[in-house]
């Protein structure tokens, strides 16, 4: 092609302006895009920290975020709020936050503080289900790592129903777990194809307070949240399942259900168990080598896609510890951060190579797409929760490869 100058032939500096901007609009129009917004910043409404992210998308397509509001800063215990955002177009604009449990009778009572910590209550754990059969939108929290409460939303989150207490759910637990702590999610839990509500949970059985040592199973409701009960432990702790928690549930494309847990295991692997029905039968655990460990909670979904079993994403900080040689430090705890993204179309039995989200500083996370496919993930940045808008694009570019050493 010729551009035309004066001289009817185009000057070689001119030609370099016109295809080093044809090269940036270009860039510009198709690369990858991740949009990025600050849902609660530290210090906001007078809480030093907000952690431990949950998000649902609703069958009217209203995007509920929901996190623990911390007055003692990065301390799981002391006096603590649970506080939502909402939006009804999708993540485009949000409600105020506003603290949505615990509006019972308070429940004071913080055992690592014997000296005034009567006064302080700790409301932990928020995890939320969206049942397609009933529009309801089902939300279980703790109370000082003790207590479990139930109350669901029938206007699309605006509003929820006063607590009722279901701890009565985790008693069946004891004759394996003597549980001191018990502990729902964090994240969100699934409904199954049959209408099954599943709630992953863990349990801690050391001294009062303690959350370790711990293993991890579910609660069940099969009539949407009306009544509450314990499956089978599914992860126990072992020598070599040190500590599962925080624990992800994904149904697959079979109806089986998978468990995907943090451990404080020496391989730095997530650890999985599957059930045919989400409560009971679980296989004995396994380390997936595909998914690093950094001893940080993680989130799992599946979407659909091409792929008639459907996709499975995972997202947690792809980051280990290594030694002077590049070999792993077992239980080694790294740095948590480079938040990352991985995908499978076989239900979970390979993943791709992480995808990155957030490089820096990034720890706990949840995932939801929205009815147009948008993936969401809702993750803990910095100082703030801040929700990250994954476009197609960026979701379907292919993963940089690693250059080849040269022999």
């Amino acid at each position: 092609m010729r551009f035309p100058t004066r001289s009817g032939r185009c000057s070689a500096a001119l030609l370099s302006v016109l295809f080093t901007f044809g090269a940036l609009f270009t860039a510009c129009a198709t690369d990858p895009v991740i949009d990025k917004n600050d849902l609660f910043r530290a210090g906001d409404n007078g809480f030093p920290l907000y952690r431990i992210p949950g998000m649902v998308v609703t069958t009217k397509g209203s995007v509920l975020v929901y996190c623990e509001a911390r007055t003692d800063a990065r301390s799981d215990w002391g006096e603590i709020q649970v506080h939502l955002r909402r939006s009804a177009d999708g993540g485009n604009s949000w409600e105020a936050s506003r603290q949505v449990a615990h509006f019972g009778e308070r429940i004071p009572g913080n055992p690592h503080k014997p000296v005034g910590g009567n006064r302080e209550q700790t409301v932990n754990n928020p995890i939320a289900i969206v049942d397609v059969k009933t529009n309801a939108i089902h939300f279980l929290y703790c109370i000082n790592y003790a207590r479990c409460f139930y109350m669901k939303s029938d206007d699309d989150g605006v509003t929820f129903s006063s607590p009722v207490e279901i701890t009565q759910a985790f008693e069946a637990f004891r004759e394996k777990c003597d549980w001191k702590v018990l502990a729902t999610g964090p994240g969100h839990g699934i409904q199954l194809r049959n209408g099954r509500l599943v709630v992953p949970v863990w349990l801690a059985y050391g001294k009062t307070g303690d959350h370790s040592p711990s293993m991890s199973g579910t609660i069940y409701s099969d009539d949407h949240g009306i009544s509450w009960h314990s499956g089978e432990i599914a992860l126990p702790c072992t020598r070599d399942w040190k500590n599962p928690n925080e624990t992800a549930a994904v149904e697959l494309s079979d109806g089986r259900v998978m468990l995907n847990a943090r451990t404080n295991s020496a391989v730095n692997r997530r650890l999985i168990s599957i059930s045919p029905n989400g409560a009971t039968h679980w296989s004995a655990p396994l380390f997936d080598f595909a998914l690093f460990d950094p001893k940080c909670m993680g989130s799992l979904i599946r979407v659909p896609s091409e792929n008639p079993r459907g996709r499975l994403l995972f997202c947690n900080p792809h980051n280990l510890k290594y030694d002077a040689n590049g070999q792993e430090i077992p239980r080694g705890h790294a740095g948590r951060k480079n938040l990352s993204l991985q995908i499978s179309d076989d239900d979970g039995q390979t993943w791709s190579l992480p995808k990155t989200v957030e490089e820096a500083t990034s720890a706990y996370s949840d995932l939801a797409v929205l009815p147009d496919g948008t993936t969401l993930c809702f993750y803990e940045r910095k100082t703030s929760l801040t929700i990250a808008r994954l476009s197609p694009q960026w979701m379907n570019a292919p993963i940089p490869q690693a250059p080849k050493k040269e022999n």
